[in-house]
């Protein structure tokens, strides 16, 4: 199962490892105010010599009534993909809505969305089995450089639990005005899950600030490449083209697209007694 996890890999994702993959089957931290889902079922779809041809986890909460495919993978298989798929939402079948690839910061399993491109065939899958889906944002990467470029340091730092990694917080006057969380994960990666500049303090180079010793920090602690998740769902604005400059300007480049997907069932219209 993890061969057919890696096959997918991005640049900037760990391998997937034993620990990672029962992590996964233990389930998701749900949001607050939120029901505890099933723990994920996952599926496996093998050949007629019992070889492993394709995989999916998919779980529901019953408080919203709503399904939610975490994951496919079947090495771009049009016809396994859609066997897939089709097999989560019959289970899946007593939900209204199913959500897939709904963004979360890159890991061990994926990116969050979907990577349009690298994986075309299993978008042409979604939509075959009667998904829609959109645009969410810009997966980007950099390698860190060996010997990082001195770094003033702005920002205090402290460990963080959930993720597991450290908050960067500039201060002005004692108040917050620019955050970042980043996190060293396996195989020398990591993650930027976030960098935020108070509305009123920005395009002042704070964020070039904060950015330059987030990735000071990463490669101090090991990391050779750092991955991150850019949201731009909405129509670009001054704001989403500034946050592009800034990450290119650190050596980020695009890798890819990522969309999510929906799918409603349709309502069976009830009988008359």
């Amino acid at each position: 199962m993890r061969e057919l996890i890696d096959a997918d890999r991005l640049p900037g994702q760990p391998h997937c490892t034993p620990e990672k993959l029962a992590a996964a089957r233990r389930g998701l931290v749900p949001p607050a105010g939120w029901a505890v889902p099933t723990r994920p079922r996952i599926s496996v779809l093998a050949d007629a010599e019992d070889n492993p041809r394709g995989i999916i986890a998919y779980l529901s909460w019953t408080d919203v009534h709503t399904g939610l495919i975490c994951w496919v993978h079947a090495q771009e298989e049009p016809p396994a993909l859609r066997a897939l798929l089709s097999h989560a939402l019959a289970d899946l079948a007593p939900c209204p809505q199913t959500d897939a690839f709904v963004g979360a910061p890159p890991g061990p399993l994926g990116p969050g969305g979907l990577p349009r491109t690298r994986r075309g065939a299993t978008h042409d899958a979604l939509l075959q089995t009667g998904f829609t889906g959109r645009r969410q944002g810009c997966y980007l990467h950099c390698a860190l450089p060996a010997e990082p470029p001195p770094t003033k340091l702005v920002a205090d730092v402290f460990p963080c639990d959930f993720p597991p990694g450290h908050r960067l917080i500039i201060r002005e006057a004692a108040e917050p005005v620019a955050e970042a969380l980043v996190s060293v994960g396996p195989d020398r990666t990591a993650t930027v899950y976030w960098i935020e500049t108070q509305h009123t303090r920005r395009h002042c180079g704070l964020g070039r600030k904060l950015l330059g010793q987030a990735l000071a920090l990463l490669a101090d602690q090991g990391a050779t490449e750092v991955a991150l998740v850019v949201d731009d769902a909405s129509q670009p604005c001054p704001d989403s083209q500034a946050a592009h400059r800034l990450f290119e300007s650190f050596g980020f480049t695009l890798v890819d697209q990522l969309w999510t997907y929906q799918h409603r069932h349709p309502r069976v219209p009830r009988t008359a007694a």
